[in-house]
């Protein structure tokens, strides 16, 4: 079996992707900012195991989510590891650490209060923009 060596990442592609992360977060409950980060084709698996495919799926998603008590969670993300593993292709590993500001019952179907967040980037042009994210609940 052959292995692989991961590409060398540049500081400008760290600095780069650190920013992409940080404007998602910042736009968590902006519906119009932030399906703009992700690629068209954007594949998104959530913390309660919800598949969207598409941009225009999240987006709908999104709206109706931010109609609801779903708007009262909000998160913060600590990135843990940045590689690339093509020229154009990152894998970002983070920490997603969820804070549910619902009642007790509603906030009970949440099955993690942390996630292990994996985002897979793209090059876009001199940018970068997010083709999947996948959150998995890390259980206590």
């Amino acid at each position: 079996m052959e292995t692989s060596t991961p590409t060398d990442i540049t500081e400008v592609d760290k600095r780069s992707i650190r920013d992409l992360v940080l404007q998602a977060h910042n736009a968590q409950t902006d519906a119009r900012k932030l399906p703009t980060l992700h690629a068209d084709g954007v594949v998104i698996v959530n913390v309660v195991g919800r598949r969207l495919l598409g941009r225009t799926s999240f987006e709908d998603a999104m709206a109706v989510a931010l109609a609801s008590p779903l708007k009262d969670i909000t998160t913060t993300v600590d990135i843990v590891d940045i590689r690339l593993v093509a020229p154009d292709t990152a894998i970002v590993s983070c920490i997603k650490t969820i804070h549910d500001g619902r009642s007790a019952s509603e906030s009970a179907l949440v099955p993690s209060s942390t996630g292990a967040l994996t985002y897979v980037l793209i090059r876009s042009g001199n940018s970068w923009q997010i083709a999947v994210a996948q959150t998995t609940p890390i259980l206590a």
